[in-house]
């Protein structure tokens, strides 16, 4: 089956070399990257490691560079499509077991959850995806361990069926809304975060998060 990887990037030219070397390194050569917008030298770097591009002339944000992704890897003809953070915060070694439950027909999306495996994940860490949990069980009525992981795998039916409409991180709960609204078969499996003082700097904030909940609130009204 053919393993598409899709990684949104938006100015990470300090990580993004090292992050394309490891799933290269690992033996995953069908990698599409959405430069979203990118000011700093990402997209000169993406030239350089001759992986698929996707080009956002603006920053459209999380949300608009995973659905450009998904659509762009389903062209490309992918079976299955991974969703890996840019960061360098996910590891290449988890993504056999993020695909074997789509391989074994026994899932149609698979979420890694850095919760089921949370050592070295900082408290504040957990508590903010605790709160995100709570608040898409409320919204969406399906409840997962780790509903802002970043590392995901959709089936090719997955990917075909999921629709985003968010462009910023709200996407994450999104993706949970669509996979219980489109009846998909869900598996979470755990997964090891690595957690620099770079990839924590990406994360969401107090007020990023509360912006995130104000527009989910919004979605949720209007879907």
């Amino acid at each position: 089956m053919k393993t598409f990887i899709v990684i949104p990037a938006f100015n990470e030219a300090t990580v993004i070399s090292k992050v394309l070397n490891q799933l290269k390194e690992a033996g995953y050569k069908n990698v599409l990257v959405v430069n979203d917008g990118s000011s700093d030298k990402t997209g000169e770097i993406l030239q350089r490691h001759g992986v698929h591009v996707a080009e956002h002339l603006l920053n459209r944000g999380l949300g608009g560079a995973l659905g450009t992704g998904l659509a762009g890897a389903l062209k490309l003809g992918a079976d299955i499509i991974i969703t890996f953070d840019a960061d360098g915060q996910h590891s290449v070694h988890d993504i056999p077991k993020m695909i074997e439950p789509i391989k074994n027909k026994e899932a149609d999306a698979v979420i890694g959850s850095r919760t089921m495996n949370p050592d070295g994940m900082p408290m504040i860490r957990r508590a903010f995806n605790f709160v995100a949990n709570i608040i898409t069980l409320i919204l969406f009525r399906i409840w997962v361990t780790d509903s802002q992981s970043g590392l995901r795998a959709f089936s090719r039916k997955a990917a075909q069926a999921i629709e985003i409409r968010t462009n910023r991180m709200e996407v994450s709960s999104e993706f949970i809304r669509e996979i219980k609204h489109k009846k998909l078969r869900l598996k979470e499996v755990p997964i090891k975060a690595i957690y620099t003082d770079y990839s924590l700097s990406k994360g969401q904030s107090f007020w990023v998060g509360v912006k995130t909940f104000y527009k989910l609130v919004i979605y949720k009204l209007m879907n």
